[in-house]
């Protein structure tokens, strides 16, 4: 049975250096938003980046890799075949996928080994009726105060009134949604906080591969290095050295915290909600 890790979050919530950081590991890779790719462009979304990459852009984009997504050796033959197998089902696509990290020889066997599928932004979770896929999720969030400081810089720059509004009602709004949706998963769900990862990587990714079935592996701690991930869309920081390095902590919003980030904290459920996504002492498997 092929085993698939769905990774889910908001932008900018570590969901890019985790998937990096597990696919460092032996028995696993990371493939970054590879449902988002595989799935079926609607016709209004033709300008963006998977409609895009069945044309001539898998001729321009680069994987995390090395090669540009037509030369390769897993996306590359799966990108060619996508615009006359659109009608497919995204189990079958996705199976399509795994099948070519085998021949590329990336895993020795995806029944023993865990490939990564991460995603930010709107939540889906694919292939919930698959009964030959073996299925887990992790539901990545970082502190409100945060996330409200890095969605806000933009604003800041360019001398908006409240630029933390925006980001902190999308931030309260969308997890919300998704703490309920993974209530219903039928899948295990394990509740990360990006503040958990990124005080303690070596802990972290522990209670993780344990969680998996998997031994720790040092590699996991710098995923710049050891990562064997084929990634073609996500943070930008997949690709520069430095960030990629080693797994830290981005403390930045503590100098100039978010008053209204802040003053959000005072909501009760606010408060609540951000403790017991982010900072839940427990992270062992759950099933709904």
């Amino acid at each position: 049975m092929n085993k698939l890790l769905l990774i889910r979050g908001l932008g900018h919530s570590g969901t890019t250096i985790l998937d990096l950081a597990l696919g460092a590991h032996p028995q696993m890779v990371g493939l970054g938003e590879a449902a988002r790719i595989l799935a079926r462009p609607a016709p209004s979304d033709a300008h963006r980046g998977p409609a895009q990459l069945r044309g001539d852009l898998r001729f321009e984009r680069r994987c995390t890799c090395g090669e540009v997504a037509a030369d390769c050796p897993v996306w590359g033959p799966v990108l060619a075949w996508l615009p006359e197998h659109d009608d497919c089902s995204l189990a079958v696509k996705m199976k399509r996928l795994i099948a070519a990290l085998e021949r590329a020889h990336v895993l020795e066997s995806a029944s023993t080994s865990w490939v990564i599928d991460s995603y930010q932004g709107d939540f889906t979770l694919p292939f919930e009726q698959e009964s030959d896929l073996e299925i887990r999720v992790i539901h990545l969030t970082r502190d409100l105060r945060s996330w409200v400081h890095s969605r806000a810089r933009s604003g800041r720059e360019r001398g908006r009134w409240f630029p933390g509004l925006k980001p902190l009602l999308r931030w309260c709004w969308m997890n919300a949604r998704h703490e309920r949706l993974l209530q219903r998963c039928p899948h295990p769900v394990l509740r990360l906080g990006y503040e958990q990862l990124a005080l303690d990587p070596e802990g972290t990714l522990g209670r993780i591969c344990s969680w998996l079935g998997l031994e720790m592996s040092e590699q996991m701690l710098q995923p710049g290095q050891f990562s064997t991930s084929h990634v073609l869309s996500g943070n930008r920081m997949r690709f520069d050295p430095k960030r990629s390095a080693s797994i830290r902590y981005d403390a930045s919003w503590m100098a100039a915290p978010s008053g209204l980030a802040q003053a959000a904290l005072g909501v009760p459920w606010v408060a609540a909600l951000n403790r017991r996504l982010v900072y839940s002492a427990d992270i062992n498997s759950r099933s709904s």
